[in-house]
């Protein structure tokens, strides 16, 4: 069974992506004992993933060459906000914490159009150093009040164009089913 080493100790990540690729063995950060913050300072969403995928694959090099690398990054854009919070969705108030980001979203806003999409870009490693890239896209609004569970990033304030809920609202099942990082493995799984 080969092995993919997922640049991310985000359980909620993790755990999507071990649902989704049964046929490989898969290890987090945690798992590979890399402790260090691997520091996202690229422009877009690619930049991110290939920066977090290139420094997994570094670190792993001489004891595990053979490993797979994949590394994602994926944010919240929302239309009228020219494509923001999108790489600083995670940090948008200046913390990482969800419910200041919603609160930060809500009021930048107000009397604006409220179409979003939330994007997933993967980047895959490969041992020969070259590297795959797949992108996932779901579209919405961004709701005024808070629907569903809260423990999510923007979960409870999307209204999925596909579901006709918030994500906060859907089950997990069925956020997977059209959700921005579901599409971008579905693009990936092909290719794998």
């Amino acid at each position: 069974m080969k092995t993919i080493v997922l640049a991310s100790n985000n359980q909620h990540k993790i755990k999507e992506f071990q649902k989704i690729l049964t046929g490989y063995n898969i290890l987090s950060l945690k798992d590979i004992n890399y402790t260090q913050e691997i520091e996202e300072n690229g422009e877009t969403f690619e930049e991110n993933s290939l920066l977090k995928a290139k420094t997994i694959h570094n670190f792993l090099k001489e004891e595990h060459p053979d490993y797979i690398v994949i590394a994602d990054d994926s944010g919240l854009c929302v239309d009228s906000l020219d494509g923001a919070p999108g790489i600083y969705s995670a940090r948008y108030a200046g913390n990482h914490d969800d419910a200041s980001n919603r609160a930060k979203l809500q009021k930048e806003l107000l009397g604006k159009k409220r179409t979003a999409y939330f994007n997933c870009t993967i980047v895959v490693y490969y041992p020969d150093e070259t590297h795959k890239t797949f992108v996932g896209k779901t579209y919405g609004t961004i709701t005024e009040d808070e629907r569903g569970k809260k423990d999510f990033g923007y979960d409870c304030i999307f209204l999925s164009k596909d579901l006709n809920k918030t994500f906060g609202e859907a089950t997990e099942e069925e956020k997977n089913s059209v959700s921005h990082r579901g599409r971008a493995i579905e693009a990936m799984l092909k290719e794998l």
